[in-house]
């Protein structure tokens, strides 16, 4: 797969085998599907990331809203992010810094990660979600990027606290989700909450907000 993209575009050869390997992964081993999505992923990031990096002056509204937070591993060593959807306000038009805020999330995400550790672990907080915080054009832009730019990047999803009208949104959302994102999502009873996270966390590694021992850190500050 790396001959057929460095021919395509020379840029490839600074790919580690890791960035290889998940891109195969997210097309299941079929090295022509591979090689056309990660020569996307290329082209993508030039122009989106000319600088290679999104300065936080670019996304100051989103970060205001204190939505992304960050703190400890899970038990296989994946950094936990945690992001609160009662805390999005929608974007107004202002699609290209929520990209960007997503952007930022996972880069920040992804340097944090341990050695040898390629996913992390989220927690969708969905406490106090209303009406007024469902964004599809959000959502979809924002599953579309960790989809095709972070492929097997996520290891787990834990959505936590979902109210009963969110299904409505994720009605429209979950046709584009891709099924080996889908086997990735396990929506938490409220009842069970510290105990199906703690499946998976150790509880000094548990953010308190859940029972656990450790303080979120806003993902500006990790």
């Amino acid at each position: 797969m790396r001959a057929l993209a460095e021919r395509e575009d020379p840029s490839a050869k600074d790919a580690d085998d890791f960035m290889i390997r998940r891109f195969l992964r997210a097309r299941d081993l079929d090295i022509e599907k591979a090689t056309a999505m990660f020569l996307k992923y290329l082209s993508w990031r030039r122009t989106f990331l000319p600088k290679g990096f999104v300065s936080e002056s670019e996304i100051s509204t989103q970060l205001a809203d204190n939505k992304l937070c960050m703190q400890g591993v899970d038990k296989q060593g994946r950094p936990i992010v945690v992001t609160f959807g009662g805390r999005h306000k929608p974007t107004k038009g202002n699609l290209e810094e929520v990209k960007r805020f997503v952007v930022y999330g996972l880069e920040k995400i992804c340097a944090r990660m341990p050695k040898g550790q390629e996913k992390f672990v989220a927690i969708g907080d969905l406490e106090g979600w209303g009406y007024s915080n469902s964004d599809i054009r959000a959502y979809l832009a924002s599953l579309s990027i960790l989809q095709d730019c972070y492929p097997e990047r996520l290891g787990k999803l834990l959505i936590v606290h979902a109210p009963y009208i969110f299904m409505t949104s994720w009605k429209v959302v979950y046709p584009f989700i891709d099924s080996r994102t889908k086997k990735k999502i396990v929506f938490v009873e409220n009842k069970k909450l510290k105990s199906t996270l703690l499946k998976d966390i150790d509880e000094s590694q548990l953010p308190d907000i859940y029972g656990g021992k450790l303080p979120l850190v806003p993902i500006e500050e990790c």
